[in-house]
Formats: structure tokens, C-alpha cells, sequence
């Protein structure tokens, strides 16, 4: 034990954001056993606000994945342990482990000898007290442990799971291994159980559970008849439908029909049982979801429109992409739109603003930390480009497309995602035309800038065909009356009519 703790030092999940309570992992890049070094990533997490590697800070050998993909983990809890001196032997003999799912791995042994039939105590020895076999015992305890993880807690019919945990090499002793035959064959001594409960293991369950399949009818692949992920999907697949023909036959004899109860139609509609999807809010969406749910019922919002001519824009945007001087970076109408709402800001400088609620107070920013609203895969995000206000036109249209290019990666750091004052959403990407937006929480105004269309407009006393576009700006209004919202609304539509004002204003 002394060896042990000198030698074995856990690395906990850090709080990679600000003040952050947990964290997914995402992604294991090293398994039991291999070498990592001081810096190496040896994981991904994903928090409420971005994905993020985790760098161990020690040498050595993986000792134990605490966790698996998929595992929500407190802030603080121990995820992956290393051996610092691997060059010193094993540990006791112990051998390095697979994700662990519990701190208790001996939990499911005790049910064992609880439900084991009376008269066969052997079934469950081999596997917990018996001294000539603890290697037995020991290997499958990933395994054993597995069902606290995904918190299905432990297994209520041990004698059912015994075959897996006796599965190895040298196999139990002829006396148990015919009990447990017996048992899972409805022969066993004892009370006779009413129908056998398919073998599988918990995330196996779970999978057949959220995919509308009755283990019952599945057909088993896995060693000593456990049902395997494969075997699920199979079964759910519309080509496994081969298994319904034999249920008429059936169901003349005999009234009950498991499987045509649990999945009604299944012959004329094969993917009926699968009408619905749960999936589970965390990372970045349960975040996005809380945040817009706290912005909504704690800021006042008011939302303002105009529909603006933007031809001399769409065409200084050609222009700028044929500069030398802009050569490299990317051009949009997204660009000026930025450009104006910051040109809008300097013109108006008390929309820049935060509310206080401890001290009752509206905090003037002297800064603009300017968000862009991202789609990705994970969920919205907004991350901001800092001190945009001091940006020239070429520098900030290079920080918007490292911006872009981060948060289509994924790499978006937490701290490119605080600190924010105002936003964009350009929804006009998707075809839209506006919306009211919802302020992120801490900052004063948004603007959502919709699709620019070639619609009929009167310019110069004639009807022509003009790009043509609507911003949308939400403020807080507790900080933003309607004359100083509309001052900023008019001011950005202003210059995007006529985008020399970027430099007669600027």
C-alpha cells in the first residue's frame, strides 16, 4: 500500500473555465499501460462553453481511466491515475485498468451469494472468497464495476452475470459452471425463475431501451450468450424483420406475444417503435439553454427593426476583395456589418454597457469585446474578438475568421467566450430574414443580421431592383431606452446605405 501511494499520483478534472462545476469527457488519447510525459494530452472535455485537451502534468505509465467517453465528471474528481515509476515493477500485482464506473468495483460480488440458489454456494465463490483463484476474480472487474457508471446500479440477478465473470481460461469449477447452467437454463435448485432475463450489459440495455428493442427476442453473438451492441442494432435494423414471420405461428398456440406487444406493426412499419429521440442537455447546450433562459427573465428586452438599402455595401465589398491591401482575408457583407455596429457604438457609447444588480449600477465598458454567434456541432456558441474597437479593417477581418475557423474546429477556448459586451448573429445565412434575439446574459445589446435579398426599391423617384436588408437590434432596457436603441439602429443602417461614412463618421 506504502508502494502504491508513493508511486501513483491521480490527475484531477481542473477547472478549465471560470468557475465551471463539471465537465464530459470526450475523447480518451491514451489507454492503461501506455507512456505519457509532462504536456501530454491525454484526453478531451467538453464544458459548458468549449472543448478542451487536458494536458498531464507528470511522467509515467496510465495506470487507470477512472471514467469512460461519454462520462460527465465533477470538477475536482480524480479521471486518470499514472504509475511515476513504472520501471519498478507491477504494484503488487495489480495490472493497469480500463475506465473504472465506480469506486466500489466489489458491489456486484455480494448479490452473488445473496441470490444464489440454496445448496449451491459454489456458484458465487470462485469470483469473491475462494483463495486458489483470485486472478480469476480480479480481471473481470472493469466489468463488475461497470453498471455504477452509467447509473444503473447493481445488477439484481448476479447468478445471471456470473458466466461473464468467470469467463477465463481456466474456467470455474465443473461444480459451479453446472449450477449456473442450470440456473440459466430454469433448472437450477431452488424456486424456479419465471423466464430467464436476457444477458447484457448495462450500456447494452440502454441502448436497447432508447432504440425500442426487447432484449427478449434478441439473438445473442456475444460469449456465453450476452447480447452485444451489435446484436442490438441488428434487431432494430428493418432488415432483422426475418425473426416476425414465426410470431403468427406462435400466437395461434399461444395468446402472449412479447415482441409483437412491445413493438406493435412491426411488420408493416419496421421503425415505429422508434418515434422518438431523447437526447441528453449538457456541455455547451445545457449552458447555452440555462443562459438564455436567465437572460430572458432577468433583462428587460426590446427589440427594433429597419429595412435597409445595402447595394453600395454589397458593392464595396467586391471592391475590397480585389485590394491587395485585403489580400489573404476573408471578405463579407459580415465584415462591414461589424465594422458599422462598432462605428454605431463610438457614436453612442453609453449602449456599451452591463447591469450591476449587487450594487445597482450600469457599468460603462470603455472596450468592445465584440461576439460572433457560432453554430457548431456542440451548440451555439459566442465567442468574441477582443478590444474589436482598436482593430483596423483588415486586422478584424482576420480575427473574424480565425474566430470562424476556431469554432468550426471545435477549438474555441473558454476564455475567447467570456468577457463579451455585444453580439451579432448573422442569421441571414440560413435564409432568414430577422428574428428578435435574445441578449447573452452580462451584455447590453444584439444585433441579428438577415439575409440580404434583390427586392424592388424606390431610389433616386424610381422602383429598382436593390440588395436589400433588416437588422434586428434587441437591447436590455434597463440600460438602453428606445432613443438611444434607435440611434444605434439608425446609425448602423445609415452606414451600411452608404459605407463612406466609415470614413466621414470614423
Amino acid at each position: 500500500m506504502t508502494e502504491s501511494a508513493t508511486r501513483i499520483r491521480e490527475f484531477k478534472m481542473p477547472d478549465v473555465g471560470e468557475g465551471l462545476t463539471e465537465a464530459e469527457i470526450l475523447k480518451w488519447y491514451v489507454q492503461p499501460g501506455d507512456t505519457v510525459t509532462d504536456g501530454q494530452v491525454v484526453c478531451e472535455v467538453e464544458t459548458a462553453k468549449a472543448a478542451v485537451e487536458l494536458p498531464i502534468p507528470f511522467d509515467g505509465a496510465v495506470h487507470e481511466l477512472r471514467f469512460e467517453e461519454g462520462t460527465t465528471v465533477d470538477v475536482g474528481t480524480a479521471i486518470i491515475s499514472v504509475d511515476t515509476d513504472p520501471s519498478a515493477g507491477p504494484l503488487g500485482g495489480t495490472t493497469p485498468s480500463a475506465p473504472a464506473s465506480a469506486p466500489a468495483p466489489a458491489a456486484p460480488a455480494a448479490p452473488a451469494e445473496e441470490t444464489a440458489p440454496a445448496g449451491q454456494p459454489a456458484a458465487g465463490a470462485p469470483a469473491s472468497e475462494s483463495e486458489p483463484e483470485p486472478e480469476a476474480a480480479a480481471e473481470p472487474e472493469p466489468e463488475g464495476r461497470q453498471p455504477v457508471l452509467v447509473g444503473y446500479g447493481v445488477s439484481t440477478s448476479s447468478t445471471k452475470r456470473r458466466p461473464r465473470k468467470q469467463s477465463a481460461a481456466q474456467g470455474p469449477p465443473p461444480e459451479a459452471a453446472q449450477a449456473i447452467s442450470a440456473e440459466l437454463n430454469g433448472h437450477g435448485v431452488g424456486a424456479p425463475a419465471p423466464e430467464a432475463r436476457p444477458l447484457a450489459k448495462p450500456p447494452v440495455r440502454k441502448l436497447a431501451k432508447d432504440l425500442g428493442v426487447d432484449l427478449a427476442t434478441v439473438t445473442p453473438t456475444g460469449p456465453d450468450g450476452v447480447v452485444t451492441r451489435e446484436d442490438v442494432h441488428a434487431a432494430a435494423a428493418p432488415a432483422a424483420a426475418p425473426a416476425a414471420p414465426a410470431a403468427p405461428a406462435t400466437s395461434a398456440a399461444e395468446p402472449q406475444a412479447p415482441a409483437a406487444a412491445t413493438v406493435p406493426g412491426a411488420e408493416t412499419e419496421p421503425s415505429a417503435y422508434a418515434r422518438e429521440t431523447r437526447i441528453p442537455v449538457k456541455g455547451v447546450r445545457k449552458a447555452t439553454a440555462q443562459a438564455m433562459v436567465n437572460s430572458a427573465f432577468t433583462a428587460p428586452h426590446v427589440t427594433e427593426f429597419v429595412t435597409v438599402d445595402v447595394t453600395r455595401t454589397m458593392k464595396l465589398v467586391r471592391e475590397l476583395k480585389q485590394d491587395p491591401d485585403m489580400e489573404g482575408v476573408r471578405i463579407n457583407p459580415l465584415l462591414l456589418v461589424a465594422k458599422a455596429f462598432l462605428l454605431a457604438i463610438r457614436r453612442n457609447p453609453e449602449v456599451n454597457a452591463s447591469w450591476d444588480e449587487e450594487n445597482q449600477e450600469i457599468v460603462r465598458k470603455h472596450y468592445v469585446n465584440l461576439g460572433i454567434a457560432a453554430a457548431t456541432p456542440r451548440g451555439l456558441i459566442v465567442p468574441n474578438i477582443k478590444d474589436a474597437q482598436d482593430k483596423t479593417l483588415p486586422e478584424l477581418a482576420s480575427a473574424l475568421g480565425e474566430l470562424v475557423t476556431t469554432a468550426r474546429e471545435g477549438k474555441t477556448s473558454p476564455a475567447a467566450m467570456s468577457g463579451g459586451t455585444v453580439t451579432i448573429t448573422n442569421i441571414g445565412v440560413f435564409g432568414i430574414d430577422t428574428g428578435t434575439p435574445i441578449l447573452n446574459p452580462g451584455e447590453s445589446a444584439i444585433l441579428a443580421f438577415g439575409q440580404i435579398r434583390e427586392q424592388p426599391w424606390v431610389h433616386k423617384g424610381k422602383i429598382k431592383a436593390r440588395h436589400v436588408t433588416t437588422l434586428a437590434l434587441s437591447f436590455d432596457h434597463r440600460l438602453v431606452d428606445g432613443e438611444l436603441g434607435s440611434k444605434v439602429l439608425g446609425d448602423i443602417a445609415a452606414v451600411l446605405e452608404k459605407p463612406k461614412r466609415l470614413m466621414t463618421w470614423g
